[in-house]
Formats: C-alpha cells, structure tokens, sequence
C-alpha cells in the first residue's frame, strides 16, 4: 500500500499535469484564434465590400448602439448586453483583448444585427460609424442650419444646440471665438461661423460636436492674412464675418460683391447708416414672414439693432452664413470705386450701381416692375399670404 504521503504527492502531480494540459490546450486554442484572426476579418470585410452587411437604421432587426467618446470596452459591453447583443459581458472583454479591439471601437451611431457573432460585433463597431451627407448653401441662417441637420435625420436637441450657440467659451480655442465682442441684441453669439459647405455628420452626434466640425472648416478658410488685413482696415474678425454675411444676403454673384462690399465701405468711410435690405429681409424672416424686394413703411422701421436703416454702423452680429467669396470680398472691397448706391435688377441676381443719388433713382425706376414682378411670383409659390399690392411700399435695395 502507498503511504499517506505518497498517495498527496500522487494527487498534486495528477492535478498539476491537469492545470498544465489544460494551459498548453488554452494557449493552443487561443494562438489558433489569434492566428486565424486576419483570415476571419479579412472574410467579414470582403462580405461588407460585396454589400452582403448593408445594414441601416430601417434595416429589419437592426439595433442601433451609439458608443460615446471616452466608452471603455466594459462601457460597449454593458451597451451590447442591454440591447440583446451578447449573453455575457466578461467573454465579449476576453474576446476583445484577444482580438486587440481595445481602444480601437470608433465613437458614434452603429447598426448591427442580432445573431452577430462576437467577431462581427466587435468589426462592425470599429467601422466608421453611420453617417449623413448634408449640404449648407451659402446664406443660410441658423435657423434654417437646424432645420436642414433635422431633416437629414439628425437627433440633436433644439435647446442644446442653441444653448452652445450661446456659449462661446466652449469654443475659444478658436480664434476667431476668442475675438467675438458680444454686443447687446445679438441673436445668436456664434450666428455666422457655422461655414456653409458639405458635410457628414453621425445622426446621433452631440450640437457642440456639430458645431466643432463647422468651426474646424471655418478656422481653415480663415487665413492669417485675413486677420491682418481685417486690422488694417480698423475691424475684428467679427465685424468681417458681420458684414460678409450682408454682402452674401445682397447678392450671390461672386463679381458683384466686391462692388457692394465697396459701397458699405464707403457708407461706413462717411458715417452714413448702412441701409442694407438684407437686415430688413433678415428682421421679416425671423418673425416667419418671406423676403421681398419691396418692404413697408412699418417693415423698414422695424425696432431692433439689426435695422440698418434706422440704427449706425454693422448689426450686432451676422444675418446669415457667409462664404468665401462674401469674407474675401468684406476684406478687399473693389478698390478706388466711386459707388454709393446699388440696387437689385430683379433679373437673374443683377445689381445696378451708381455713384449719385440721381442715377440710382433712375436704376430704380427702371427695375421696380422687376422687383413686382419677382415678389408676386414668390408670393403665389408661398404658403404665406402677404400683399402684394405697391401703394405704400418703398424701395428696399439699397437707398
């Protein structure tokens, strides 16, 4: 018989050669898992490329989950687990290291399926997440700006958005931000800088990373010789962007604005009130009303900062989001030219100029059936009622 002794040391050895099979076996399984891992992802990818994963919000069984900057793989796992995704949280973790995914999950929207293995997860959630192309015209407000993301599909809330509209010190790394001087009656603080361009943005990203991705393309066609030039006429970049945004209102042809920019510059030069009818025009739709050529006597005496026509100097802020041809020309007005007056031709965005008070009277005479003409036309295409009728009704363009 074995002694007492013998029989333990028996016992230890047997449970050692066990733990150590048991190890040799992980340690093959798991160098097998590894090994094959490009094999496996290089299949999945082909499949994705091949269209055989075009999965979308409306998918049949699509589950979304949004992971959020700063989310560990224990942060994605809990999502992943409530949603329905895995049955076991501490195997996705292992897994996840395995596959060395850690740190690599990119933040933002992701559509994946039920029945996804573990695999597809995981690869699914390092793609680029589900994004929507939108286009911001040029001389867009910042209410039309929300109303385009919205119908883009974008989920931000309205009051937050605004709310960071109206918090420039999230954004004074910029710049261009850090100069905002904040006048009484402004709209909106950052109205003006969210650069018109095309864009794609996640469906469920936050208003201040939004509005980030407008000011990085903004700070990029801010050049320092803007900033420069911008000081050697006596201005702040905001007051720049300020009345690049009136120009971009006034016209959109690219040749003319140089020439209205010439004849602010010298309303200003002489002290004179702007009198722009982009403020009018901008003051009408922000109480819901539509822009027109012709305005009333109660329109153009509206009470409010933005009046250029009753109150000195630039409004409190930009009317609307402004180009690059609208900031260049605010920066470089046509030089050495006489003109003080311009108006709308009413025919295919034209602008007539004139160096006198009397020719500009004769401009117009000569474009106010045009000016009808346009309005009564937006007015039959629009769901507003507004009259139409001219008794009344002065020139707008510019006097």
């Amino acid at each position: 018989m074995l002694s007492n002794k013998v029989r333990v040391a028996l016992r230890i050895l047997i449970i050692l050669t066990l733990l150590f099979g048991f190890a040799v076996a992980g340690v093959y399984v798991g160098y097998n898992y590894v090994i094959s891992q490009d094999k496996r992802f290089n299949a999945l990818k082909t499949d994705i490329e091949e269209g055989k994963y075009d999965i979308k919000a409306d998918t049949e069984g699509a589950v979304t989950v949004v992971i959020k900057n700063g989310d560990s793989t224990s942060d994605i796992a809990d999502k992943l687990y409530e949603q329905g995704l895995i049955t076991n949280k501490f195997l996705f973790s292992i897994i996840s290291k395995l596959n060395g995914f850690d740190g690599a999950y990119v933040a933002g929207t992701h559509y994946l399926l039920k029945g996804f293995s573990y695999d597809e997860l995981m690869f699914f959630l390092t793609l680029e997440p589900a994004a929507v192309t939108v286009t911001i015209p040029e001389g867009v407000t910042y209410y039309e700006i929300k109303q385009i993301l919205h119908d883009a599909g974008l989920n931000f809330d309205d009051e937050e958005f605004d709310k960071c509209m109206n918090s420039p010190n999230l954004f004074v790394d910029y710049e261009f931000v850090s100069q905002i001087e904040i006048k009484e009656g402004r709209d909106f603080i950052l109205a003006g800088y969210l650069y018109p361009d095309t864009y794609n943005f996640d469906v469920n990203a936050s208003p201040e990373s939004i509005i980030r991705k407008f000011l990085n393309n903004m700070q990029s066609k801010l050049y320092d010789e803007y900033y420069v030039r911008a000081e050697r006429l006596g201005m702040t970049m905001d007051e720049v962007i300020t009345l690049a945004s009136i120009i971009q209102m006034e016209t959109g042809k690219p040749a003319d604005m140089m020439l209205v920019s010439a004849v602010f510059h010298n309303r200003m030069d002489y002290g004179d009130v702007l009198g722009s009818s982009a403020t009018i025009n901008y003051l009408i739709e922000m109480n819901g009303g539509r822009t027109t050529l012709l305005h009333s006597d109660e329109q153009m005496n509206i009470d409010s900062p933005y009046n250029t026509y009753t109150h000195q100097g630039l409004p409190p802020g930009p009317i609307c989001m402004p180009g690059l041809d609208a900031i260049s020309a605010a920066l470089y007005p046509e030089p050495n030219c006489g003109y003080y007056y311009f108006c709308a031709t009413g025919i295919d965005g034209g602008t007539a100029f004139a160096t006198n008070y009397a020719d500009h009277e004769a401009n117009v005479d000569r474009y106010r059936e045009n000016w009808i003409a346009s309005d009564n036309a937006a007015a039959e295409t629009s769901e507003t009622t507004e009259p139409t009728e001219t008794s009344g009704l002065v020139v707008v363009p510019d006097t």
